[in-house]
């Protein structure tokens, strides 16, 4: 499992590091949460996360000004948001969300990657129940932090765990506890690095070596597609 763990943390790097593709994901998330909330950071909590998890990557200011601005006025795209479920290599289960403003090119594009890979696509609802979805919240960790003290502090906003891992802390909650947990993190001056709303695996499967290379080749022709903003799995 040791070498497999890392060669799936090479692969994962290696496509986060892109920024011409995380970029555009981010700006969609940020012009979603204006036209759902508002232009306001101030006033909308969703898109003063959205702002703070894309200044996280370094995404420029003028980009982030535009994602804005494309929310709404003459600049506003209609951008939907759509689903998508499929068994990959290996009967790897993949729930993949995406944001669209050409939904046949979409659908045509994830059914392609899915059938090229061995794989299908499955009927949306296949796997609603294969996953759970859960508000997640990043941040550094400072010496000045107390875990303990923290964890009390937000459980009453709908914490269901808290965990460390190399300097990084993770807040898990419910789905519907996203904007409290966000709120609470806030008043205690916590600087989120990242935060969303993911699906996690009910039961995450093993897989070799040999088999995680190739569902991983198909994870990152999905995740390059510029209207895909999230790819779930259930490997272990």
């Amino acid at each position: 499992m040791g070498r497999a763990f890392e060669y799936r943390k090479a692969a994962k790097m290696k496509r986060w590091g892109n920024m011409s593709r995380i970029f555009p994901k981010l700006g969609k998330n940020i012009t979603m949460a204006a036209k759902a909330g508002g232009p306001d950071p101030d006033t909308n909590p969703q898109l003063r996360l959205a702002i703070q998890t894309a200044k996280a990557q370094n995404m420029p200011k003028d980009n982030i000004a535009n994602a804005i601005k494309r929310a709404s006025g003459k600049d506003a795209v209609d951008i939907t948001e759509v689903n998508f479920e499929g068994k990959g290599p290996h009967g790897v289960l993949i729930f993949v969300e995406c944001a669209t403003d050409n939904n046949t090119r979409t659908v045509a594009n994830v059914r392609n990657y899915f059938n090229k890979s061995g794989g299908e696509m499955l009927n949306n609802g296949s796997l609603e129940f294969m996953f759970d979805r859960k508000s997640v919240f990043e941040f550094t960790l400072t010496e000045e932090m107390d875990l303990e003290e923290l964890e009390l502090e937000l459980i009453d906003a709908g914490l269901e765990e808290l965990e460390e891992s190399n300097g990084t802390v993770y807040v898990y909650g419910d789905y519907p506890s996203f904007r409290a947990l966000s709120e609470a993190l806030e008043e205690l001056n916590i600087e989120v690095t990242k935060g969303s709303l993911q699906r996690l695996p009910n039961n995450a499967h093993e897989f070799s070596e040999q088999q995680i290379e190739e569902i991983e080749k198909l994870l990152e022709r999905i995740e390059d597609d510029e209207d895909v903003l999230a790819v779930y799995n259930n490997l272990a």
